[in-house]
């Protein structure tokens, strides 16, 4: 009897952190507005040549407008899209060459498919080297 209320408190326990949780992130994720949108995403090539691609869409997530307008491919992952090409350079992973996605000079902690963007956005796409 004993142990069955403790496997009870604990679950009930369990639930509760998981609904927490949940509400914690509805609650800071990310927003996005819909509505024509003009933003600019320049790309940071490896020999350091700068191209600049100004789009005007609906779209509300950065990644939707970079594969539609076939600027990048990637693979889609647990934690969302990874850019594999940008402008027809392909990051070389066997030289730890990767994509950074920044906005106006900050590092963007999401993927593309999950950074929302807003009107007179200016994103940049930048091949690192090194992890």
């Amino acid at each position: 009897m004993k142990n069955q209320r403790k496997i009870i408190i604990s679950l009930a326990a369990l639930v509760i952190a998981i609904a927490a949780m949940f509400g914690i992130y509805q609650f800071t994720k990310p927003s996005s507005t819909a509505g024509e949108k003009n933003i600019i995403v320049e790309v940071v090539h490896k020999d350091e040549t700068v191209k600049s691609f100004e789009y005007h869409t609906q779209q509300e997530f950065l990644g939707d407008v970079l594969v539609d307008e076939a600027l990048v491919e990637g693979e889609n992952g647990a934690y969302g899209l990874f850019i594999t090409s940008v402008d027809g350079e392909t990051a070389d992973d066997s030289n730890q060459e990767w994509w950074c996605i920044t906005k106006e000079g900050g590092q963007v902690n999401t993927s593309a498919d999950q950074t929302p963007i807003a009107d007179g956005d200016k994103y940049e796409l930048t091949l690192m080297i090194g992890y």
